[in-house]
Parts: C-alpha cells; structure tokens; sequence
C-alpha cells in the first residue's frame, strides 16, 4: 500500500476561526460633545466546512495537508464598522468520506452527494461592540463583548466506496476475475492470494438499459476479525453496498462451511452487515460436471440465491446479473437498506496514522471574559470627561 496512491484513511488536525472582538469606542466630531458608544460587532471566525467531489477518488491530498486551520475574524472599528468575517476553510473529500472524532471514535457526519456541504467545525461568534450596552441609566458602557473561541479538533477520514454490490471471499476466490469479465475494470490478476491490495469499482453493465456498481475489496480469511491477513482494513468499502455477494471456490472442501466463516468474520466487523441482501455465486464452476454441480447443491445454504459461475467461460454469469440486480431493486432491501455507522474502535484504526504526532502551537485556554472600567486607565476617562464637558 506504501505505493499506492489509493488512500482511504487519514487523520487530519482542524482548527476553526475565533470571533472577532467588538469595539469599545465612542463617536467623536468637532461639535458633537458626547457622542455616545458607536463600537461595532466582531466578524465571526471561518468555519471548516466538508464538501463532497464526485471528481475525487482517494485522500491522498490530505496526507500533505495534516493541519486546516481556517482565519479569525476581525476585531470591530468605530462608527458601527463591522468586523471582517473569517475565511472559511474548504476540505473537498471524495463522496462516501465518514468523519470520526480522532480521541474518542465518535461518528461526526457524512458526505453521500456530490456537491453537498456540511458545517464540520463552526467558526466563532464575533463580539458586540459597546453601542449594543448602552441603557438609559448607562449611556456610555465602557465594554464591548469578546469574540467567541476557535474550536479545535483532531478527525479522522474515513472513505467508504459507493458500490451496489460488494464481493466478499477468500483469497484467490476469483473476485478479480469476475470484475474483470463483468465491467471493464482491469484488477490486477494473478494465482496466489492477495493479489487485490486495494478496492477497485466496476460499472456492469445489466441487458444493455441498465447498470450497477460492483466493488471489489481484498480477500479476507479466518480470523480476520482478530487483524489476520489484511485484518479489516478494508471491511468498511462495502459498508454501503446494498447487495453482498460472497464467493466460495467450487473446489472447496466445505463451501457451506467457508461461507458462515465469512459471515461471521463481517459480523465481527459490524453486525449490521448480517442484515444486508446476500447472494452465493460457487466460482470456477467449468472444473464441475453435471452431477458433481447436483451433489453441491444439495448441500448449499438455502437462506439466500445460489449461483454455480465460471468468470473464464462465462457459464452462469447472465444469471448471477439477474438475480443481482432483482435483490438490488427488491421492495425489501429498498425499505431495509440502512447505514449504521459503528464507533472507530481500536480494531478499525491504521496505526501509522492514528500514531501521527501534530506539530502546532497550543491554543490560548483562557476564558474570554468582559473588559470592565479597571481595564481603562483612569487618567484617560479624565481626559474623556474633560473633552466632553
């Protein structure tokens, strides 16, 4: 993975802007004596804001850009002047991004559109200035409100890849190969496990009309769930797949028996993959004869579609589109199809990032407090009174 530009989890350091503090000033013109309070507002500080590109297809750009740190608003000036607001700070993510909070593995949010926007870090509220202070028993407040702290805060990014279908197997399964023969994705193939070491999306294409996406992720093997093999690094692509489709060799000793290992494994990963559509398709079907095929069957899994397919010759694949795409389309996946969004536990994490050290200068942790009539000299409120008198 060292080499590939395919980045799928990152954490990054976000800052939002501090508010803007309001102004303490008072109207002065040559033949106005006591002019009254006239500071204005604060600008309010930049927010960091997500937003979802369908042009994008990996968070490669965030492993150069650790810290996002959006500007602060600006103070307020005399005769009302309002304070400049903060420049807001845009992340453009692919869409299917889940954001996670880094310290505690909290779900924050999601972009599932192109396009679409969402507010992950508020910028802080710009302080009133004194006119907004000024009663009828104290004419000139001598304060102004200070702008709102910055928040901050250390997040994780989490690509999940927008498929219809997701293959789930073994090793050296034949997932590859039949994305390969259905769509014109071109997987790496070869004949020893753990040929595929990044997800890959294939559009197939259904009677000519119509079409689904099928994703195909790294083989996963027992214990997985315990970090085995890849571990569960890559579990979470088909997290938002509507259709599971498990692949099981047809030279298996056990197929029935493989299958609940993967089922289980997903289970371990998220229990709520268990509730997803799934279909059954025996791979490398063309090594069986008729009567082998019959002796299989009878000892398949009768809770879900079965399909005998061969990706070299073709057998079987017109089917497995068919009953594909009417679990996709089916009223019951329709009214079912949810995304829970498990918590970034221990298990789900990449080490070399969560073991990523910031480099930044600490945040000013004081409380924002009012300034009163202490802060002013009293030699210049004399002056003050002198002028106005």
């Amino acid at each position: 993975m060292a080499d590939s530009n395919f980045i799928d989890y990152v954490k990054i350091l976000c800052r939002s802007g501090k508010g803007g503090a309001g102004s303490r000033h008072y109207h002065r013109a040559k033949y106005i004596p006591k002019g009254g309070p006239d500071g204005g507002d604060g600008g309010r500080g930049g927010h960091i804001i997500l937003r979802g590109s369908s042009h994008m297809w990996t968070l490669l750009p965030l492993r150069y850009q650790r810290h996002v740190f959006a500007t602060d608003g600006e103070s307020g000036g005399a005769a009302r002047s309002h304070g400049r607001d903060g420049e807001d700070r845009i992340i453009e993510v692919p869409v299917g991004t889940a954001v996670f909070d880094a310290e505690t593995g909290d779900f924050l949010c999601e972009i599932t559109e192109d396009g679409e926007e969402i507010n992950l870090l508020r910028g802080g509220k710009g302080g009133l200035g004194n006119c907004h202070f000024a009663t009828s028993t104290n004419r000139a407040p001598r304060y102004a409100q200070p702008g709102q702290p910055a928040i901050e805060k250390a997040v994780v990014l989490e690509l999940k890849l927008l498929g219809d279908v997701g293959l789930v197997g073994f090793p050296n399964a034949g997932k590859s190969t039949l994305l390969s023969a259905l769509s014109a994705a071109k997987p790496k193939i070869a004949d020893y496990p753990f040929t595929t070491m990044e997800p890959s999306l294939g559009i197939v294409d259904y009677r000519g009309t119509q079409s689904f996406v099928m994703a195909d992720i790294p083989g996963i093997i027992e214990g997985a769930s315990e970090g085995k093999g890849l571990g569960l690094r890559f579990l979470r692509h088909i997290e938002r797949n509507a259709v599971l489709l498990f692949m099981v060799p047809a030279d298996s000793d056990d197929i029935k028996a493989d299958y609940k290992v993967l089922l289980r494994e997903l289970h371990e990963f998220n229990p709520d993959l268990s509730d997803k559509s799934r279909v059954l398709a025996i791979s490398k079907s063309d090594m069986l004869d008729d009567e082998l095929r019959e002796e299989i069957a009878k000892t398949l899994p009768t809770d879900l579609p079965t399909v005998f397919i061969s990706a070299v010759t073709g057998q079987g694949l017109t089917e497995l589109k068919d009953i594909l795409w009417r679990e996709i389309n089916s009223e019951e996946n329709k009214n079912n199809f949810s995304i829970t969004h498990r918590r970034l536990d221990p298990r789900h994490r990449v080490e070399e990032e969560d073991n990523f050290i910031f480099e930044q200068e600490p945040l000013d942790d004081e409380e924002p407090r009012l300034e009163t009539d202490e802060d002013w000299k009293d030699e210049f409120w004399d002056e003050e009174s002198s002028v106005n008198n």
